[in-house]
Order: C-alpha cells, then structure tokens, then sequence
C-alpha cells in the first residue's frame, strides 16, 4: 500500500489486509531510515510512530508505504546509464544483501549464485523501466528476489542517483560513473552500445561504520586519536575521515569504504580482508572486526540472503577471542609497564628493566597493574612476572602466554606479540590505547599499590533505565509514578539518524525522570528511575 490516505486507521487497515510479517518503509528514501518489521497486528502502531519519525528526521517525510515481508530475501540491483539522446545501457548486477537493520554493510559485483535466466530477467526489467520514464543519468534499480521461490524477483525501487556500492561496478566494467553522470547532464551521448560493455574479475565492498556490533551496532562518536588507512594492492579506500576528524551524532554512521578487485572472488576477498587489518582507527568503534569475520565464514560462499547475519550470529556478534578484556588486559598491562621501564636511548640506564623489588631473592619479581576497558567498564588486575628483557608474562592466569616487545622501544608507539597476535600500543600517562587487526581499545593502568580501596561503585542499572549509547532524547513515554513491566518501552533516542527504544528492566515504578525530551545525554545517564512494586499482603 502507498496510498495518500496516511492515517493511523486506514494503514492498520492495509496493515491487515496485506498480512504479517509486514514491512513499514518511508516512502522517500532508504539506508534503512524509517523501516520497521512488523510480526502482528498488536505491535503495529508502535512500530509506525518509530517509523515515523525516523523519516520525518532523515527526510522531511513522514508517508509510510507497507508491504509484505519476504522471509529469506536476496537484495539485487541493477546500475542503469542513459543520456539526452535516448540512450541506455545497464552495467550488469551487484548483490547488496548482507546488511544490518536494513541498510547494506557488504555488496559485491558480479552476484554469486544467481542463474543466467534470473539475470537477464533483471536486465531487461531495469531497462523497461529506465526506457519507461526517459531516464538520462545514472541510477539503480533495486529488486528483491524470494530466495524459498527460487529467486522469483520483485521489484523494490529505483534510486535516481548514484548508489554508495557504486565502486564494485566502476572496478569491474572499467567505467567512471561520477565522470559519465556528469557529462550525461551536459548533454554528450553515451560512447559505447550494450554489446560494447563487459566486466572482468570480481569486486566487493565494505562500509566501516561508526558502530558497535558487539552492542547491538549501537552508535560510537567522538573525536578520533589515530587513523591510519591501509595501503593493499587492488585496494581502493573511499573515505571521509583523517586523525583530526570528530564523529558526531547528527550524520550517517558511515566513514569510508575499502573496495577490494580481484581476477577471482577468493582473491578480491582476501585482498579486502588484508585491508581491514591494516586500516587503524582510534578513538571509536568501529565495525571492521566484525566485517572481517563475515568474510572468512564459509557460509560467505554460499547463497546469501539479507538474514545473513541473524543467521551467521544468532545471539549477535560477539568481539573475537583474541580482543576481549582476559586477553587484551594483559597486552595493555605490559605496554604500560614496557613504556614505563624502556625509555627511548641508548644510554645504560634505558636498557635496565625497573621492576620494584618485592620477592626474596632468587624469586621472580612481580607487578600487579589494575586496568580497565574505557569502553566497556571491566577492570581487573594483571599481575606481570619479568622472564628476560623484553619479555613478560601474566602471573594471574594459568597457563599464560608472554608478551614480546617486537624490537624494541624506539620512542613512537610499541609493538607487541601476544598469543600469537601482533598489537600496536600507544600510551599516555595512565592510558594505553591497543590495536590489532582492526579491534580497537584503550585502558587505563595503574599499579595496584597506588590505588586507594574504597566501596563506593556505581549502582547496578537494575533500578534505572539508562541511555546506552549518546543520543537526543526524542520522547518519554512514562511519567512519575506510572507502573511499568519488564521489557516495557520508556524512552526513545535519536543517534546517527536511527532511534533506538530504551526499555524497563524490570516491572518497577517511575520514582524519577533524569532527562528532559531535547536533552542530548551521553551514554549512561540515568533517564527513568525505578522503584520496585510494592506487593501487598492479604
């Protein structure tokens, strides 16, 4: 249904009649702005208002279009180049169907998996269109393809203008869109016939984000402290961000592209994931690591579908082994303390370790180091055995492995190996910032004896809702003293375009309202407090 009745009845209305699962979409534009799934009739006008709203803030447009749910869809496209003179051509396909709440992450070109019949069938149905309307410019047109009806396509819409995946065919036909848009728009003919355009090897994209997947790709911002792109044979960065760029909450989370070539899929592929390991980005999350994964699971070549990644992560992705806080604790502790007793020079007293001397003698000396995860809040203490110069070892974990510094110090940032990864480290004062394979963190590192022991902690988020990301407060929906259950909507925040709805933790009553609707919160700020419910006895 896109009808111009857009009230809340007549699309319930449509709603019914149409089916569930169902899909709200805004009607002018994508990026997965202004889309919501709905499974029943009972969370239907919920899911409008967010809706709603997400397409009025990214667009000036709140019209809704419904339609129904294909359950295990693939996302094709069609890129379309016509002029002022009647010309049109297609530059083949691209496959956009990995993507996350609706909005593509990873596209490639040509589309595995798809037969001949099912790509001339696109072909022709792009063309018919673009003759249709006239159309003299570059632009997409976007199917879904049924993939349980052997990909039977449907057609989604057309996207007047040049596509973010645009690279993958630029990389594979050998044509410049940007140059050919515009010289459409003054007026030149188009320079090649269909049969004149062929495409060679493979290429696939990826978007890095601002993002993380760990918690739900819940926005990261901030401003950045390193960014290094990656210099890869076959690899073009497309990018919007240098070491002095901040990452606010009022744009896309997007911050560049790598677009990797290939004569092979395999080879584009590993060209891709060699780039990602190499682009180092501090001071925010982002999605790297998780793009990196998706690319080296088997099921990448199987058919995909958009469901990729529920179905790949099904409890959603999960920071890897070798990043998270047992692991890069101790990486962070031994930076620390190499900065700490390796000062760059030559001279005698740069070349002897400095460890206290708390053991009898004959004994190894030990350090113990509390650090904690800026990002995520765990800290513990890392206990740190000198085994030769240069070489460490955590004395608090069994079977720990040592930690080498690669080199030596040289006064720049260290460079270490730990179980059999390699980490670069920064460090600060009191502050250490990791990086591996396109996994960022920073900790801060102070020695156990230095630290004043008190039991004063902040309080469990069991008794408040808080924000979990920095945001705009968009709405309250409770007030002081309303009753509210477990899993119960309260809050919504506006954050990179997307709105993200705070819910209850627990049944409770509204004691207190910690922000005002307009406010902009940082993460963790307590929005509703709660009071548990009083049970009475009979």
């Amino acid at each position: 249904y896109d009808g111009d009745d857009q009230s809340d009845q007549r699309l319930a209305q449509e709603a019914r009649r149409i089916g569930f699962p169902l899909l709200i979409k805004a009607s002018a534009g994508g990026g997965g702005k202004g889309m919501r799934r709905v499974d029943s009739a009972a969370d239907f006008t919920a899911q409008l208002t967010l809706a709603r709203a997400e397409a009025q803030s990214a667009f000036g447009d709140a019209r809704m279009l419904l339609e129904r749910y294909v359950l295990r869809p693939r996302h094709l496209e069609v890129q379309l180049l016509g002029d002022r003179h009647g010309h049109l051509v297609h530059l083949f396909e691209r496959e956009c169907s990995i993507q996350r709440h609706y909005q593509k992450v990873i596209e490639e070109a040509p589309a595995a998996h798809l037969s001949a019949a099912v790509r001339e069938r696109l072909y022709e149905a792009a063309l018919a269109l673009g003759h249709a309307i006239g159309y003299d410019s570059a632009g997409t047109v976007e199917f879904v393809l049924d993939a349980d009806r052997g990909d039977e396509p449907y057609f989604l819409e057309m996207n007047t203008r040049l596509q973010v995946e645009h690279p993958v065919t630029e990389l594979t036909t050998g044509i410049d869109l940007v140059e050919q848009q515009i010289l459409s728009a003054c007026g030149r003919p188009l320079p090649w016939r269909q049969e004149d355009i062929t495409r060679q090897g493979w290429a696939i994209e990826v978007r890095v984000n601002a993002e993380s997947p760990a918690h739900g790709f819940r926005a990261s911002f901030g401003p950045l402290r390193a960014c290094e792109e990656p210099d890869v044979p076959g690899v073009r960065v497309d990018s919007g961000i240098d070491a002095l760029s901040e990452v606010t909450p009022h744009y896309d989370a997007m911050l560049g592209k790598l677009i990797a070539h290939g004569a092979t899929r395999a080879v584009a592929r590993e060209r891709l994931r060699r780039a990602i390991a190499h682009w180092h980005i501090e001071g925010i999350t982002t999605n790297l690591p998780m793009l990196d994964e998706v690319l080296s699971l088997p099921a990448f070549d199987e058919p995909l579908s958009t469901r990729f990644l529920d179905d790949a992560f099904p409890g959603g992705w999960r920071t890897p082994p070798h990043a998270r806080p047992e692991h890069s604790a101790v990486v962070a502790a031994a930076a620390w303390y190499f900065a700490q007793t390796h000062p760059p020079g030559d001279t005698p007293m740069a070349q002897l370790p400095g460890w206290r001397l708390t053991a009898p003698a004959g004994w190894p000396a030990q350090l113990s180091l509390r650090v904690a995860d800026e990002e995520s809040g765990h800290a513990g203490t890392v206990v740190l055995q000198l085994d030769a110069p240069g070489l460490v070892r955590d004395r608090a974990a069994e079977a720990a492995l040592p930690v080498a510094l690669i080199g030596g110090p040289s006064g720049g940032p260290l460079r270490l190996c730990h179980d059999g990864r390699h980490w670069q480290a920064t460090v600060s004062g009191q502050a250490v910032s990791l990086w591996s394979d396109g996994h960022w963190q920073r900790w801060g590192v102070q020695p156990s004896v230095g630290l004043a022991r008190t039991g004063a902690q902040a309080s469990a988020t069991a008794d408040a809702v808080v924000a979990d990301m920095p945001g705009l407060l968009t709405q309250l929906l409770v007030s002081p003293g309303k009753t509210v259950s477990a899993g119960e909507p309260v809050a919504v925040l506006e954050a990179m375009k997307l709105f993200h709805t705070l819910c209850a933790p627990r049944e409770g009553t509204v004691a207190r309202i910690g922000a005002q609707v307009g406010d902009t919160v940082p993460r963790g700020t307590p929005i509703v407090l709660l009071d548990p419910l009083q049970t009475q006895e009979t």
